[in-house]
Formats: C-alpha cells, sequence, structure tokens
C-alpha cells in the first residue's frame, strides 16, 4: 500500500483498499505486470483490429476448447454482443436495425430464478426476457424453482435462445438447459463472469454444451478492467465480431479475418452495429490476451492456498476483539475464501451499516464487502489485498468497534 506514488494522489482523488474483492465499481482487480507490460509495448504501434480479434480467437479457444472466441469491453458487453448474435445470425439487415426487434423473433427464456440487473445487456440488444419458473426453493414452498418441461414449453418460433447464470448452485443443471435448448434449436448464453478461477470452469460449460460463454477479464483473470471474453460456437462468435469492428471501410477493401468472419456469408459490409459503441483499443486486446496466458499458466493452488493463510490470519485478529468471526470456504458467490464478521452480534454500539460507511469515509477509503448488511454482517475478501493492506484493513475495522 504505497502512498508515495501514487496517481490518485497526484488527481486529488482518494484512493481505496480494496477488501471488497474484484467489484468493478472500485476497479476490479490488479491487472498483472505481464500483461500491464504488453499493453505498454502495444500502444506504440498500430495494427488492424480484427487481425488482432482473430488471434484473439485462436488464444481463447485454445484454452476453452470452444470453436471460436472474442474479447469483448467487460463481462456485461459480452452479454449484449451475445443477444445481438442470437437474434441477427448473419443478416445483415437485421444487425443494421438493432435495438429495434419490433419484426423479428428476440425472445430469450430464463429461470426466474437466474434473472439479475446484468440481463438487461440482454435487453440493451433488443431482446426480451421471458421469466420461467417460480422462487419456491429460495422460499422454501417447494423443492425446486424451474423443471426442464418448464422451460421447453416457455420456447416458442419467438425463441432466440436461453439465458443462464453459472453459479455452482444454479438450478436446473447446465447439462438440462443445453439439452432442453438444443432439442428446440436455439443456443444457451452462459453468464460466467467471476466464474474463473478455477482454471477448469475456462472449458467446463463448452464441455457441457453451452454456445456463448461470458467471462470477464477483469476479475481473477487479472487483465484489463475493461475487457471480458466469449467463447462459443463460430457462427455466433462471427456475427460479435459483424456487430462489434469498425466497419467504416470500402465494399473492395473489406478483406475481414477468414478465421473471424466469413464475409462470402454476409450480403456486404454491414453498418456500424450496436456493439460498435463498445470498442476494445488495441492495448486491451493485447493486455487480455497476455492475461489469458498467464492465468492458464499460474499455479492455482498455491494462489488458493495464499488466500486461505491471509484470511485466517486476518480472522484470527479479528476474534481477539470478541467479534463472531468465521472464515468461508470458497464457493459459489466467491472464488476465494471470506472472512465473515457479525457486527452487531458482540452489541459493540455500532451496525454493519454505520461501520461500512464509515470505514468508507476514512482516507485512504476501505471497501469492504457489504451484500450481508442486513445480517448484520460485513465480509473481508483477500483476493485484491497484500499482506501490507490486509494488516491496515484490520486495523481500521478494529479501531472502529472497540
Amino acid at each position: 500500500m504505497s502512498e508515495d506514488d501514487s496517481i490518485y494522489r497526484e488527481l486529488d482523488v482518494t484512493p481505496v483498499v480494496n477488501a471488497a474483492g474484484t467489484k468493478t465499481r472500485i476497479g476490479g482487480s490488479r491487472i498483472r505486470p505481464g500483461a500491464l507490460d504488453a499493453m505498454r509495448r502495444a500502444a506504440d504501434e498500430f495494427v488492424e483490429i480484427g487481425d488482432l480479434e482473430a488471434r484473439a480467437s485462436t488464444a481463447i479457444a485454445d484454452v476453452t476448447g470452444a470453436e471460436a472466441g472474442y474479447v469483448t469491453s467487460g463481462a456485461s458487453a459480452g452479454l449484449l454482443l451475445c443477444a445481438a448474435a442470437a437474434i441477427v445470425g448473419r443478416d445483415v439487415g437485421v444487425m443494421n436495425a438493432l435495438p429495434d426487434t419490433a419484426d423479428v423473433p428476440s425472445e430469450i427464456v430464463m429461470p426466474r430464478t437466474h434473472r439479475t440487473g446484468y440481463d438487461h445487456a440482454f435487453r440493451t440488444a433488443g431482446a426480451t426476457i421471458v421469466d420461467v419458473g417460480t422462487n419456491d426453493r429460495h422460499l422454501g414452498t417447494g423443492a425446486t424453482d424451474v423443471e426442464p418441461w418448464q422451460l421447453d414449453r416457455a420456447i416458442t418460433d419467438e425463441t432466440v435462445a436461453v439465458g443462464y447464470m453459472q453459479k455452482s448452485y444454479t438450478q436446473p443443471s447446465l447439462s438440462s438447459v443445453v439439452a432442453v435448448a438444443h432439442e428446440n434449436d436455439v443456443p444457451v448464453i452462459v453468464d460466467a463472469a467471476a466464474e474463473v478461477p478455477p482454471r477448469e470452469n475456462l472449458s467446463a460449460f463448452v464441455e457441457t454444451g453451452a454456445d456463448m460463454v461470458v467471462f470477464s477479464g477483469g476479475k481473477g483473470i487479472r487483465g484489463p478492467q475493461t475487457t471480458g471474453f466469449v467463447a462459443g460456437k463460430r457462427e455466433y462468435v462471427a456475427s460479435i465480431a459483424a456487430q462489434h469492428l469498425d466497419m467504416h471501410v470500402a465494399n473492395d477493401l473489406w478483406d475481414p479475418p477468414t478465421d473471424l468472419i466469413d464475409r462470402e456469408r454476409l450480403d456486404g459490409v454491414p453498418r456500424q452495429g450496436i456493439g460498435r459503441p463498445l470498442k476494445v483499443g488495441k492495448e486491451e486486446l493485447v493486455g487480455a490476451i497476455r492475461a489469458l496466458e498467464l492465468f492458464v499458466a499460474e499455479d492455482h493452488g498455491q494462489l488458493e492456498a495464499g488466500w486461505i493463510d491471509l484470511a485466517e490470519a486476518m480472522a484470527e485478529r479479528l476474534a481477539e476483539t470478541g467479534l463472531g468471526v468465521h472464515v468461508t470456504s470458497p464457493n459459489g458467490t466467491s472464488v476465494a475464501p471470506e472472512i465473515v464478521v457479525d457486527v452487531e452480534a458482540t452489541g459493540i454500539g455500532t451496525n454493519a451499516t454505520e461501520l461500512a460507511r464509515t470505514l468508507r469515509d476514512e482516507d485512504p477509503r476501505v471497501y469492504v464487502g457489504t451484500d450481508d448488511l442486513p445480517d448484520g454482517e460485513i465480509v473481508v475478501n483477500p483476493m485484491c489485498l497484500d499482506q501490507n493492506e490486509a494488516e491496515y484493513v484490520i486495523d481500521r475495522i478494529v479501531a472502529n468497534v472497540e
């Protein structure tokens, strides 16, 4: 936690000590030094972005087992482009019309319990989301939320895809959803933004049969925060590329990489597509490719062991104050162990919300996980902390509860 050369201090902006994990609102993760070096080198030259995306496609395909891949400006942009690809296919006329889908099929079927604020990206592309099922299992009033037959009944001639939010605990299983979707000749789009590490998840969802899988590039992979990856079937990646790349090009000179786009299957050069505002710079593309390579080569067992050691040491210090503390195992909501602090159980005179707000108001600001505030808990995530920062976070929590 060096303050001496902080660019944010130079800009008169208060820096943050990140004990919340890879949250976009506080900058995601730390870019890998190797990726950052590659980005600096990329900034000094020019390149055809389509050629670079084609190279990224090969890299993504190699590590995921998918037919092709694409780098997007974050996972949410990936979801938007997947929806656009499902709606459009290779019809350049419909590409030009999006997000107007009044005259074309554009429904994406989703289990109700998979709905999140992030599926706004589907709707931004012009899709209409069709909810299926209930919240019975969550509420304790039923054994399941959605049965495969309900998904089957919801798929009609207006359906272009089935959307799936991947977590270790989501139901129905991805394999059952894929089976239903493919029986009805529609693709499955999987939101797996925060599902790596483990490394095996890069290929697991493709192997299960998903047609398009979206990962964040700026979380566990530690690439540029403004990147994401789509891994999927070549036909959908080609549609994504046609709706994303800069199409300010004369027809006679348009020569897209054949590994990315088969121009013979398109009626002509598409107009600037719905993905055009979501461009990815050459620096981010190079950084994303290099970060993915480094992520795959990383010793994830050693990485997780380091998180566990740090979490247990932090929990031990917090427990000395009398706070209720426990360490979770890496699970569906976090790929790292987390320290759950029960702020209100010990009658210390503050509550979880007040403590989180106080920490955020400090200088530097300290951010902790706040999803469990209604339960009187804050959560400390070690993913983005070094040893000095971890000690600082504990010092500030202790100072505000004693």
